[in-house]
């Protein structure tokens, strides 16, 4: 490899870690917290844990903007900011947060994001046509029979769901 190549290397790398840095910076950088090591719920707002990574409270308090917005089927996937959001919309949005994508996904896109496996402070479920993720914790999900009203929407859910169906990610060290 000649010594232009690896400078247009190095330097794409760096563009690409400057645009992600620029792109977290259009989510919150603070929010409610909670002592310990998990998440807590409170009137449907996650408090993010004391002791969580930087990026795992930011992705907790972006997705503390959506539990208002109504669901949308392909809601967040031209734009991050939309007017309403769908599973991968949402779950993309929260990734988005913490600086760990800088685009939206599909939920067939996130069957394949990060490495395999639950982590430890992130995990992304996702198959052909659903996706949610669990947060410290909590359940990020638009589906549950636990929302009072019955109505797809992005919410912070109290229950954990069978992730039976479902591909196992994780963001790579999280």
């Amino acid at each position: 490899m000649s010594l232009a190549h690896s400078k247009i290397i190095v330097c794409s790398a760096i563009l690409a870690l400057t645009a992600q840095a620029g792109l977290a910076a259009a989510f919150p950088s603070t929010g409610p917290t909670t002592p310990g090591n998990e998440a807590r719920l409170r009137d449907g707002l996650a408090l993010a844990p004391a002791n969580a990574p930087v990026s795992v409270k930011r992705a907790i308090w972006a997705a503390n903007q959506l539990r208002t917005k109504p669901y949308r089927y392909g809601g967040g996937h031209k734009t991050f900011h939309d007017s309403a959001y769908d599973c991968s919309g949402t779950v993309s949005y929260a990734l988005a947060g913490a600086g760990l994508v800088s685009l939206p996904m599909s939920s067939n896109e996130l069957r394949a994001f990060g490495s395999r496996g639950a982590g430890k402070w992130i995990t992304v479920y996702a198959r052909s046509g659903h996706t949610f993720a669990v947060i410290a914790g909590l359940r990020l999900d638009t589906t549950s029979p636990h929302n009072p009203t019955r109505q797809w929407a992005p919410r912070w859910q109290p229950t954990p769901r069978k992730p039976s169906g479902f591909e196992v990610r994780h963001p790579t060290g999280l």
